[in-house]
C-alpha cells in the first residue's frame, strides 16, 4: 500500500471516531440525568504519574486490578495477551522467563545484549533494561497497565513502542495482614504464595511475599529423558515503609527469583537428512529431541535475578510532591538452545547472559489551580554482557562475547493546562542521551566448546571477522552516542460529564546501537545502526452511557515508524571453507502502522457483565532495504516483508455471571466466566516462513470463582484452552542447516483449582 493511501485510510478512520464522539454524548447524557447514577466501578490509574480514573486519561491504557487477574486465573503477566488489544507478550524462543514484548507492530524479539526493547517493562515504576527474567508472576499485584504508544515525557526511560507497568501491593498501615493461596493443577501443578505485612509502630510496617511455583513438562525430551515446558520458579519479595512525618514517605524494597526449569527445546518441522529423524513420529508439538545438555561445558540451565530499590516521596505543600525512585538489578542466565533439535550438536549453543543496571529518578509533581505538570531528571547506568558458543556439525564452536555498556540521562516534563472548564492542552518533550560502549570478541574452535566455557580447544587460525577480503577485525570496539529531544502534545475535551475526547501527537526514540554477535568486517556497519523514530497520531474516545451501565473507551493510530532496526542470525562460510554463526543488524527502512482499539464493559444486568476488547493494526513497510534495493516494490526471492508480532486483528470477550451463594455457612459470591479470545494470522519474522508463522486461531478459557463477602475466603477453578489449541508463539529459521527450522507453543489445555485465604 502507498503510504499516501494509507495516511488517507488513517485520516478517514480518525474522522469516524471523531464523529462519533460528537454523536455519543447525547445519549450519555440523556441517561445520566435521568438517574445522576454513574457510580460503577472506577479504575485509578497511575499513567500520567497521578491518581487518575481510567475514563479521564487521554491516552489508551487498559488496567486490569490484582483481584481481576487472580479471577481470570492469570499466571504472569502473558496472560495479558489474551485480553488487551493489539498487544503482543510472549515468552522469547527457547527460553522460560525472557519476554518477547509489541506494542501496535513495535517491539523487539531478539534478547542478546545490547539490542533495546521496544515495549517497557516497570516494576513499581523501575524500568526492567534486559527482557530476561521479564516475565513477572502474578502475585501480591495491586494492577498492572497496559500503555499503548510512545512513552517518554512522563517516565524514566523513553520507550518507543508502549510500556507495561507491574504495580505490587502496598502495606496496610493500621492492620497486620496473611494470606496464603495454593494451586493444584495439570501436569502436576503446584504452586504455593504465601503474603503477609505488620505494622511495627505508627510510622513503620514491614511485609512480604514467597512463592514456589511448579508444574511438569507438557513434553518430553525423547533424547535426554527430561521434561520440556515445566516450571520450577522460587520467588520473594520483602518490603517496609517508613513514615517519619505524615508527609514524608520512604518504600523500600528488594525481591529476588530462581528459575530451574528445564531447558526449553523446540519442535522439528522438518524431517534432517543426517539422522533421518522424522518429526511426525513425537507424539504432539511440545516433545523434542534436542540433545545440546549432552555435550554442553555445563549441565544446567538456570536463571538467578535480584533487585532492590528505594523510592521516597515528600509533600512539600498541598501543590507539590517530590519523588525519588533508586534501584539496582543483576539478573544471569546459563541457557541450552538446540536450534535443530536433534541429539547430534550439529548446531547447539550454550550460552551465558549477565545483566546489570543502577537507575536513579527525580520526578516534582505540582497541581495548582489551572494545571498540574510531571517533571524529572532520570540516569541509567547499564551492562549487558552475553557469550555464545553455537557447534557448528560437531566439528568446530563458534565463540562470541558481547559487551555492551550503556548510559543514557534524559530529562522530561510535561504540564496540562485548563484553558477552559472543559477544555484542556498537554504539552511535554524529552531530552534524551544515550552513550554505548561495545565490545564484540568472535573467535572459531576445533571441536566442541571454547576456553571460554572451561573447553580447551585449540583455535583455528583463519579470524571469523575475515570474508570477503574485507579487513580483519577480529575484536571489535564500538561507541555511539545519540540524543534526541521528543515532544507530545495532547488536546483533551470533556464533552459532558461522561463522555471525553481527546487528539495527540507524540514522538518515540531508541537510540542506535550494535549487533554484539555481528560481523564488523566490512568497514560500512562499524559506526552500528542509526536510532528508532515513531511518529504516532492518535485521537481517542472515552464515554460512560445508560446510567453507568455501559463504559467505552476508543482510540484509533497512525504510526509513521522509521529507521527500524532488524536483528537477525545467519551462518556464513568462512574463506578456508569452514562454517560459522553471525548475527546481523540493519536499518530495514520505514513502516507505517495504522488501526484501532475498543475497549468496553457493559452490565447487562445486576448479575451479569460484558467485557470486550477490540484490536485492529494495518502494519506494513513502506520501504526495506537490502544490498540496495526497496524489497517493498522490489522483492527479491524471500518475498515482500511484513512487521512481525503484529496480527492484524485481536479480540477477547469476558462473560461474568455473579450470583449470591452461602458456601458451608460463609456468604458469598459466585462467579461464573467464560472469555474467549482471539488472534490474526501472524508472521514470525520480517519474511513469511512456511512452518512457524502462525494462522489465526481462538482459545477459550473458563472459570468458576467463589469469594467470600469479607473477602477472607476464596475457591476457584480455571480452564485455559478449553480446545486445547496447538499455536506457535516463536521459532528459529536456519533451514541452511540439515532444513534445521523449529517451533515453540503457548500453553495447552489446562485446569487449576486454586483455594485462597486472606486474613
Amino acid at each position: 500500500m502507498r503510504p499516501t493511501t494509507r495516511l488517507a485510510g488513517a485520516a478517514a478512520l480518525l474522522s469516524s471516531v471523531s464523529m462519533l464522539a460528537v454523536g455519543a454524548p447525547a445519549l450519555a447524557l440523556q441517561d445520566s440525568q435521568a438517574s445522576g447514577d454513574n457510580s460503577r466501578d472506577v479504575i485509578t490509574v497511575t499513567a500520567r504519574r497521578r491518581e487518575e480514573s481510567l475514563q479521564d486519561v487521554p491516552i489508551a491504557v487498559s488496567a486490569f486490578s490484582g483481584d481481576q487477574l487472580e479471577e481470570f486465573g492469570a499466571a504472569d503477566i502473558t496472560a495479558l495477551n489474551q485480553i488487551t488489544p493489539n498487544v503482543t507478550l510472549e515468552n522469547s524462543r527457547a527460553t522460560n522467563n525472557t519476554l518477547t514484548a509489541f506494542i501496535r507492530g513495535v517491539g523487539q524479539q531478539d534478547p542478546v545484549a545490547g539490542f533495546e526493547q521496544g515495549v517497557g517493562i516497570y516494576l513499581d515504576d523501575v524500568y526492567l533494561n534486559r527482557p530476561q527474567a521479564a516475565i513477572l508472576d502474578i502475585y501480591d499485584v495491586e494492577r498492572i497497565e497496559v500503555l499503548r504508544g510512545p512513552q517518554g515525557t512522563l517516565y524514566g526511560r523513553n520507550t518507543i513502542g508502549g510500556a507495561v507497568k507491574y504495580v505490587t501491593r502496598r502495606l496496610d498501615p493500621e492492620a497486620a495482614t496473611l494470606g496464603a493461596r495454593v494451586s493444584l493443577g495439570s501436569y502436576n501443578q503446584i504452586d504455593a504464595i504465601l503474603s503477609g505485612s505488620a505494622p511495627l509502630s505508627d510510622s513503620v510496617r514491614v511485609g512480604g511475599s514467597l512463592a514456589r511455583l511448579t508444574r511438569d513438562g507438557f513434553g518430553e525430551n525423547r533424547f535426554t529423558g527430561e521434561d520440556n515446558y515445566d516450571k520450577d520458579v522460587t520467588a520473594f519479595r520483602l518490603s517496609a515503609e517508613l513514615e517519619p512525618s505524615p508527609n514524608f514517605l520512604i518504600r523500600v524494597s528488594a525481591d529476588h527469583m530462581i528459575d530451574d526449569s528445564s531447558p526449553r527445546h523446540g519442535f522439528r518441522i522438518l524431517p534432517s537428512a543426517i539422522t533421518g529423524a522424522q518429526p511426525f513420529d513425537l507424539d504432539d508439538r511440545y516433545d523434542t529431541e534436542g540433545g545440546v545438555r549432552n555435550f554442553a561445558p555445563f549441565r544446567n540451565a538456570e536463571t538467578i535475578a535480584s533487585g532492590a530499590q528505594i523510592a521516597a516521596e515528600w509533600t512539600v505543600s498541598d501543590r507539590l510532591t517530590l519523588k525519588s525512585i533508586s534501584a539496582w538489578r543483576q539478573d544471569e542466565t546459563d541457557s541450552l538452545i538446540d536450534f535443530d533439535s536433534t541429539p547430534l550438536p550439529n548446531f547447539d549453543a550454550w550460552v551465558e547472559y549477565d545483566n546489570e543496571q543502577f537507575s536513579q529518578e527525580f520526578q516534582a509533581n505540582y497541581e495548582g489551580d489551572n494545571w498540574t505538570g510531571v517533571f524529572g531528571l532520570y540516569y541509567l547506568d547499564a551492562n549487558a554482557f552475553n557469550a555464545f558458543d553455537v557447534a557448528i556439525f560437531g566439528a568446530s564452536t563458534a565463540l562470541t562475547v558481547g559487551d555492551v555498556d550503556t548510559q543514557t540521562w534524559a530529562i522530561f516534563g510535561e504540564a496540562t493546562f485548563d484553558m477552559t472548564e472543559r477544555l484542556s492542552l498537554t504539552v511535554g518533550g524529552r531530552y534524551t542521551e544515550d552513550e554505548r560502549n561495545t565490545v564484540v570478541t568472535r573467535e572459531t574452535f576445533l571441536g566442541l566448546g571454547s576456553p571460554f566455557f572451561g573447553v580447551n580447544n585449540p583455535s583455528i587460525t583463519v579470524p571469523v571477522f575475515a570474508a570477503n577480503g574485507d579487513e580483519v577485525v577480529p575484536t571489535f570496539t564500538g561507541s555511539r552516542t545519540d540524543d534526541a529531544f521528543n515532544p507530545r502534545v495532547i488536546l483533551a475535551y470533556e464533552v459532558s460529564d461522561y463522555v471525553n475526547i481527546y487528539a495527540s501527537y507524540s514522538q518515540g526514540f531508541k537510540g542506535g546501537l550494535f549487533d554484539p554477535r555481528g560481523n564488523f568486517a566490512p568497514v560500512e556497519i562499524r559506526d552500528g545502526v542509526e536510532p528508532e523514530f515513531v511518529d504516532s497520531y492518535e485521537v481517542g474516545l472515552k464515554g460512560t452511557f445508560f446510567d453507568g451501565r455501559l463504559t467505552a473507551n476508543t482510540a484509533a493510530f497512525f504510526a509513521d515508524y522509521t529507521d527500524v532496526q532488524i536483528p537477525g542470525s545467519e551462518i556464513i562460510t568462512l574463506p578456508d571453507g569452514s562454517t560459522t554463526f553471525q548475527g546481523t543488524l540493519t536499518n530495514a527502512g520505514a513502516a507505517g502502522i495504522s488501526g484501532f482499539e475498543i475497549e468496553a464493559t457493559a452490565f447487562l444486568s445486576d448479575c451479569l457483565t460484558a467485557t470486550f476488547a477490540l484490536g485492529y493494526a494495518d502494519a506494513e513497510y513502506t520501504e526495506f532495504e537490502a544490498n540496495g534495493v526497496n524489497l517493498v516494490t522490489m522483492p527479491d526471492a524471500r518475498g515482500v516483508p511484513d512487521v512481525q508480532n503484529t496480527p492484524d486483528l485481536t479480540a477477547s470477550l469476558i462473560l461474568n455471571y455473579t450470583k449470591s451463594l452461602n458456601l458451608l455457612g460463609e456468604e458469598g459470591d459466585l462467579s461464573f466466566l467464560f472469555m474467549p479470545s482471539y488472534r490474526g494470522d501472524t508472521q514470525q519474522f520480517e519474511f513469511a516462513t512456511a512452518g512457524i508463522d502462525q494462522e489465526a486461531y481462538w482459545l477459550f478459557d473458563a472459570s468458576v470463582a467463589w469469594t467470600s463477602s469479607d473477602g477472607r475466603l476464596s475457591a476457584a477453578l480455571h480452564g485455559k484452552n478449553l480446545a486445547d489449541e496447538e499455536y506457535i508463539t516463536s521459532g528459529y529459521n536456519f533451514g541452511v542447516i540439515d532444513s534445521s527450522i523449529t517451533t515453540f507453543y503457548g500453553n495447552p489445555r489446562t485446569f487449576t483449582l486454586t483455594l485462597g485465604y486472606r486474613y
